[in-house]
């Protein structure tokens, strides 16, 4: 009976358009749960905690749920149909990572875990359990345990056969299932990925910092995005695939099959002088349906402020005026930082004029007092003005993509 239902589930995932499919015991990624500690202790996680508040159940399937015998773990290819890095160099244009181009892959892969584990309980008679990247599960540690591939020196999943474009979701059973041979690493002496990064987020191969990586500071982080990684983030307006893209296993990967993984003409290298005019309304519309909506308008139109300070493009120079005096201090701050990239010393010194004796909040504050050094104002104090603030700085701030899965 064991071997025809697993093969029967795999028929099952195949139908559903998942490419890889295996098979692993709960109990088969023991030295993750350490690697969890360690990067949680050294503070990697910047802010996300949800990582720490649930590392107990992280660290095992089997402490999530005792009764689980078996992981099926599956994935479904993303792959692009074109260099995704391609867009960095078209600087008035943003860059969204690939996984975000599309429908939210939580929603689809999901229903299709349903469906598969639906048939499951059905036939077997055993309990299920779905996940799909939102509950306290290593996914990447039990692929690798199920075959699936390989956890590569950036600490995301590549595999043998479609590179570093999976999607993975995982089946959690009490039926006893064979389990495959865990995937060997083949990463040998290549560290593509790790030269690749921008802003230096690997302190050593096989480990993230995620305070330190574009996907994180995008994405995850709640607060101004500390200086020092501004002009590295270029045209990233929504995470970053430098060191998926560069992996030589994609050569063997193929575009996306899933129909509802098809770009999405909105979020396909838009223009950011139509991003930077985004109300929360109009983003709400625009990105419905995909990754980017969680991340909130005002978050997105501080990375879309960054990548305009690093365009050299005056034509956005008016929204980023504008932007000034938007409802957000994130936004606010992030606008007075492109300014000074893009407006000559007396633009820059008008609009000072204009807004910065305003302002209350500290972070804001400290963007002006950073922007030009050469035209100081020569205001009078004011009682009910905070002390200005250091911009923040790495792992520092109001702040929240990257982690590290073992």
């Amino acid at each position: 009976m064991g071997q025809d239902l697993r093969r029967q589930v795999e028929g099952w995932a195949r139908a559903e358009g998942f490419e890889a499919f295996g098979v692993t015991r709960p109990d088969a990624i023991p030295l993750a749960g350490e690697r969890l500690d360690a990067f949680l202790i050294e503070g990697r996680h910047g802010d996300m905690d949800w990582m720490a508040a649930h590392a107990d159940q992280r660290r095992s399937p089997a402490v999530l749920w005792p009764q689980a015998r078996s992981v099926i773990m599956l994935g479904m290819n993303y792959g692009p149909d074109r260099d995704p890095l391609a867009v960095l160099a078209e600087r008035s244009h943003g860059a969204i990572s690939v996984y975000a181009q599309r429908r939210d892959y939580h929603d689809i892969l999901k229903t299709k875990l349903k469906r598969i584990a639906g048939q499951f309980a059905t036939l077997s008679g055993a309990d299920v359990k779905v996940f799909v990247d939102t509950a306290p599960l290593m996914e990447k540690p039990l692929a690798q345990a199920a075959g699936l591939g390989w956890q590569g020196k950036h600490t995301n999943l590549v595999s043998r056969a479609s590179g570093s474009w999976l999607f993975l979701g995982a089946i959690l059973t009490v039926a006893e299932l064979e389990p495959d041979a865990p995937e060997a690493d083949h990463c040998g002496s290549c560290r593509r990925c790790l030269d690749a990064c921008p802003t230096a987020a690997f302190p050593a191969p096989y480990e993230l910092d995620a305070r330190r990586c574009i996907a994180y500071l995008t994405i995850e982080h709640k607060g101004p995005i500390a200086a020092e990684f501004r002009a590295a983030i270029g045209n990233r307006v929504f995470g970053c695939d430098d060191c998926l893209a560069v992996c030589p296993w994609n050569k063997y990967a193929t575009a996306a099959r899933e129909v509802r993984l098809a770009v999405r003409d909105e979020a396909d290298r838009p223009l950011l002088g139509a991003l930077l005019a985004l109300d929360d309304a109009a983003f709400r519309v625009r990105f419905a349906g995909t990754p980017v909506k969680r991340t909130g308008r005002d978050r997105f139109v501080r990375n879309v402020l960054i990548a305009a300070g690093n365009s050299g493009d005056r034509s956005l120079l008016g929204e980023v005026e504008r932007l000034l005096g938007d409802h957000s201090a994130l936004v606010r701050g992030m606008a007075v930082w492109a300014l000074g990239r893009l407006g000559d010393a007396g633009e820059v010194r008008a609009m000072r004029e204009r807004f910065e004796p305003g302002e209350l909040d500290g972070d804001v504050l400290a963007e002006w007092g950073a922007v030009n050094e050469l035209a100081p104002l020569d205001l009078p104090p004011r009682l009910d003005q905070p002390p200005p603030l250091t911009p923040p700085r790495k792992g520092e701030g109001n702040s929240r993509g990257g982690g590290s899965d073992g």
